[in-house]
């Protein structure tokens, strides 16, 4: 995750965030993943941004109690309104051995629409493209 820098989240896993089989719920980390990308759309549109497609989830590792998860968001894309960001998703938990390990949870692609605060879609500052080398 070098290359993303500090996570945009970073959380430990509660009991109240279980689903029935004693797992992380998989909608605690979807909305997680949206509040990361989120996060990292704001340093191009600093107003206020709204979710407009999330690509495929696959969750390759599940996520318990008592783990930290990291969620690491960076930009990928700029349009005239639009941002596309990439989320890693890391758990890292300690293993039978009592070591901690780091796992790969999930990826995904969200993209999001730069806003006023009334709604209205909002030109994307091209200084602030440059800036971040779009």
């Amino acid at each position: 995750m070098k290359d993303y820098g500090e996570p945009r989240v970073k959380i430990e896993a509660m009991p109240k965030d279980t689903n029935s089989a004693g797992n992380i719920f998989g909608g605690w980390l979807m909305s997680h993943i949206d509040i990361a990308g989120v996060v990292a759309s704001r340093e191009l549109a600093p107003e206020r941004v709204v979710t407009i497609s999330m690509k495929e989830i696959i969750f390759k590792e599940p996520v318990y109690v008592g783990d930290i998860v990291s969620f690491y968001a960076k930009v990928i894309a700029v349009g005239k309104t639009s941002i596309t960001t990439q989320i890693e998703v890391t758990t890292t938990r300690l293993n039978e051995s009592g070591v901690n390990e780091c796992l790969h949870v999930t990826s995904a692609v969200a993209t999001y629409v730069s806003v006023t605060k009334s709604g209205e879609k909002k030109p994307i500052d091209p200084e602030l493209k440059k800036l971040h080398g779009f």
